[in-house]
């Protein structure tokens, strides 16, 4: 997952998004999130993980997800860690998991392949609400197939929206997409987007990332980490219960140029998956 890094922050910075129901429930359970990194510039390149060159990373093979952790001592978490995303959504615990609202502005589409994904930079001024606190909207980005699943089922795409606070702590939302009728949200970045790997284009036209919200607001939430390298943890994650759709032919345009761009599932150990009630 494409995302600048989290930046370094006690466990509590988690826990207050959360809850102190959570902190006083299982006082260990985000005990990962002191491997978190710095904060980086809005829209940094796919797992940015600092001035230096970072090694390079794949999704098979020699650099693909099981040897991110050999790649680079930066990449030691996503092997040691205990709090890593993705994750298989099933048995949460149905509990008050926190408000969400978005407040996502009509904006220009800027579009880049970076080579691991295909990621629209958002320019400022659009926004998510999660608990009470505010973060702002930095990119999204598409993962064929989802890197979540659902009760075991892993659906065609997944589109996962970046944001950040103030004080850097990172918290993605994640919207599964499977086959139906075109997605008119997603035709004017289908179009755009290039077929490799290059710098930012502008496309001359607007988009509406509030499209790509599935109407129930239905969602899962926990504490994990960004799914590429470094795999930094400290990351608050929500995910959509209800899938929207695209059409076989958008998915197959994606899947031409990403045929499997998502990491497997990771053990929940011993945190709390939350479900909204």
């Amino acid at each position: 997952m494409p995302y600048p890094r989290a930046s370094l922050k006690s466990r509590r910075s988690v826990l207050r998004l959360f809850g102190a129901g959570v902190a006083a429930a299982c006082p260990l359970c985000l005990a990962g999130l002191a491997h978190s990194a710095r904060a980086a510039t809005p829209g940094a390149p796919h797992g940015a993980a600092g001035a230096h060159a970072a090694p390079h990373w794949s999704y098979s093979g020699e650099s693909g997800p099981d040897h991110w952790g050999q790649l680079s001592a930066d990449f030691k978490v996503c092997d040691l860690g205990l709090e890593q995303t993705p994750i298989d959504l099933r048995s949460a615990i149905k509990a008050d998991a926190g408000a969400l609202d978005f407040g996502y502005r009509q904006m220009p589409l800027r579009v880049v392949n970076n080579g691991h994904t295909i990621q629209v930079n958002c320019d400022a001024g659009s926004s998510a609400r999660i608990n009470g606190k505010a973060f702002q909207l930095l990119q999204f980005h598409f993962h064929h197939p989802s890197e979540h699943l659902l009760a075991g089922k892993a659906f065609d795409l997944e589109c996962h929206f970046v944001h950040r606070d103030g004080a850097g702590n990172l918290a993605v939302v994640g919207v599964f997409l499977k086959p139906g009728a075109a997605n008119a949200a997603l035709e004017p970045i289908w179009r755009a987007m290039p077929d490799k790997e290059g710098p930012e284009r502008a496309a001359g036209t607007a988009i509406e990332p509030a499209a790509l919200l599935p109407r129930a607001r239905e969602y899962f939430r926990y504490a994990g980490s960004l799914t590429t390298p470094p795999c930094s943890e400290g990351v608050l994650w929500t995910v959509f219960r209800e899938s929207i759709e695209a059409s076989p032919e958008q998915i197959r345009q994606f899947a031409a140029l990403f045929p499997a761009n998502a990491r497997p599932v990771k053990p929940l150990n011993r945190r709390f998956l939350l479900e909204s009630r």
